[in-house]
């Protein structure tokens, strides 16, 4: 055998050379040893030994890709539907696996058993020519049905609070995107009579029968707060989170003046999700002068507004105008405010970092409206100063450019060519950029670092402002919205116009 080739065999298979024509031992027993004295070649090596020297990264991303293919084929089996004729993407086709429950804040059923669920809990919606999806093996469905009037395709009622959960269609889906639209256009109605309503309810707070007196502040609250009406649900099945109509004697308390503002209502309560919503808010006298009556001879676990319920509420606003709920004047305030702050924040010769920051202030504003609030991350302040580290290191290196530069001017006269200038200037140039969107990054961060703007830009928020304020100010969509977002708000990228207006 000749031992050039057989040396450079073994560095193929291990990596480990052994000199080759006599030069260096080889280990007894491997690859390169039995190169040398006539072994089988590489490629005879058997396939255990060949997998064994596969690196830990190779192996794990051949075992990624495979977990990606796996998936990929449960998504085309599970995860599109045939709707009016065309192929529509699914949502979340998964149920949920057994575990312990978690629930939103102290929740008081948390650590309750959730347990799996079986195709025999799942009811099935689906046409009445269509092929019913098979059940695992040794099961079946617990109802198959055809219901038009409604979106979902599968549902199940979870064991720990008794609440249904739904299969639905995607985001992206032609039905979503309708829906979409169809929810903003109708706060763009409001926008045609509030004037009007916010009228009748200011001469309601004067009625001589209570119910129309306790309607007009809360819907006041709804208008102004954007407090969400509240629901009614049975006692124990959650937490004691609390809505406007469901508001109690000690979630208010009345100061006839605080913080130099004279009545002034301090609210105190959890709302959706156990988040509490603690606000101090001066309103105007005759809301005042019938709160401090709504009070009156009432205990602390008293109904605020005893004669009124969310169901006759509702009613009420569809008297006011076709479509109207108090998620309607939430989706309304939250888009108008969005607009408004857009305009009062935007400077069209800011950068594109400053005008994202303006973005942001803008939503923050919406989200403290809606109190989407959050808890700073458990590593905000790790990242934060690493950003300060990187704003320090940036600021040396604008000190020494600026100090290159004025060497190089300097000793400009004495140059023929003024390139070397010129690239001092515009290496300075850039550095200050990065240093002023480092800074603007900080800014963004510290300033959102409790208030979370997702929930309200993807369900309060009409995307056509947004889109519209990327298109006239020159600032990216995808600076706004990530790839997901865009599908879901696909309708609103082929209506908004750099003119539209909510």
């Amino acid at each position: 055998m000749n031992q050039g080739v057989s040396s450079s065999l073994a560095l193929d298979v291990d990596g480990h050379g052994c000199g080759g024509s006599g030069r260096g031992r080889c280990a007894p027993g491997s690859a390169a040893s039995w190169a040398l004295t006539g072994a089988p070649r590489a490629a005879e090596v058997g396939t255990g030994l060949i997998l064994s020297l596969l690196s830990r990264h190779l192996r794990a991303v051949l075992l990624t890709q495979r977990l990606k293919e796996e998936a990929e084929k449960l998504q085309q089996e599970f995860g599109y539907c045939i709707l009016d004729g065309h192929r529509e993407k699914i949502g979340n086709f998964k149920t949920e696996p057994p575990g312990l429950f978690r629930g939103r804040g102290d929740h008081p059923k948390m650590g309750m058993l959730k347990r799996r669920v079986l195709p025999e809990d799942v009811t099935i919606n689906c046409g009445r020519d269509s092929k019913v999806p098979e059940p695992p093996a040794g099961h079946q469905w617990k109802e198959v049905r055809s219901d038009r009037t409604v979106t979902w395709l599968a549902s199940w009622t979870e064991n720990v609070q008794n609440a249904t959960k739904y299969v639905m269609l995607n985001p992206s889906s032609k039905l979503k995107g309708e829906r979409d639209w169809e929810k903003y256009e109708v706060a763009r109605r409001l926008k045609g009579v509030v004037d009007e309503i916010r009228s009748r309810y200011r001469a309601d707070w004067k009625s001589r029968e209570m119910k129309a007196r306790q309607r007009a502040v809360a819907l006041y609250f709804i208008d102004k707060l954007a407090l969400r009406a509240g629901n009614e649900k049975e006692e124990g099945e959650s937490a004691d989170t609390v809505g406007c109509c469901s508001l109690r004697v000690e979630h208010v308390q009345l100061h006839p003046e605080a913080d130099g503002c004279p009545y002034v209502v301090e609210f105190d309560f959890l709302g959706k999700d156990s988040i509490r919503y603690y606000n101090k808010v001066p309103v105007e006298k005759p809301v005042y002068r019938n709160l401090q009556l709504f009070l009156e001879n009432k205990d602390p676990g008293e109904e605020l507004f005893d004669r009124l319920t969310t169901a006759s509420l509702n009613k009420h606003l569809q008297d006011l105008m076709d479509g109207l709920t108090a998620k309607v004047f939430r989706t309304y305030n939250a888009s108008i405010t969005l607009q408004g702050q857009l305009r009062a924040l935007t400077r069209a010769e800011d950068s594109i970092a400053a005008k994202l920051l303006s973005y942001n202030r803008a939503n923050r504003a919406v989200a403290v409206l809606c109190n989407h609030q959050r808890a700073p991350p458990k590593t905000f302040e790790k990242s934060m100063q690493a950003l300060r580290s990187k704003i320090e290191a940036k600021k040396q290196q604008v000190a020494e450019a600026k100090a290159e530069l004025e060497k190089a001017r300097a000793g400009h006269a004495s140059r023929e060519d003024g390139s070397f200038l010129e690239k001092r200037r515009r290496r300075l140039e850039k550095l200050e950029e990065q240093l002023v969107r480092l800074g603007t990054q900080a800014t963004d961060k510290e300033e959102g670092k409790q208030v979370a703007l997702g929930t309200s830009k993807l369900n309060y928020l009409d995307p056509r402002i947004s889109i519209a304020w990327c298109r006239r100010f020159g600032v990216p969509v995808e600076k706004i919205y990530n790839k997901t977002q865009r599908e879901k708000f696909a309708w609103a990228l082929d209506m908004a116009g750099e003119d539209f207006e909510f």
